[in-house]
């Protein structure tokens, strides 16, 4: 990984510190908004409760839309290294935290 700084951002509410190198904090804020929205909407939809779930289908959910897009032909391989990346940091830094409330 690139060197870079560190960046607060927050996910469901929740704070989290990650590292990104400085040409690719843009398109971390973005991973980190879209993350964000996929998120509550499971959240709000009511049939999944906790964090650790809400993640995962969270992840099911981006990865299904990857995969989508890669049959479709319209896929980068690289733009989605970088989010899932970003996203592997995110759910890292949560699951330490989700860990202390069981």
């Amino acid at each position: 990984m690139k060197p870079g700084k560190v960046i607060d951002v927050a996910i469901m509410g929740r704070e989290f510190c990650v590292t990104c190198p400085d040409d690719e904090q843009e398109e971390l804020l973005q991973a980190v908004t879209y993350l964000d929205k996929k998120m509550r909407e499971i959240r709000d939809s009511g049939k999944v409760v906790g964090a650790e779930r809400i993640a995962i289908m969270a992840a099911l959910n981006v990865t299904h839309e990857m995969l989508v897009a890669r049959n479709r032909g319209d896929f980068d391989t690289e733009e989605f290294k970088r989010r899932i990346d970003r996203m592997q940091a995110a759910l890292d830094a949560v699951m330490p935290e989700q860990d202390k409330l069981l």
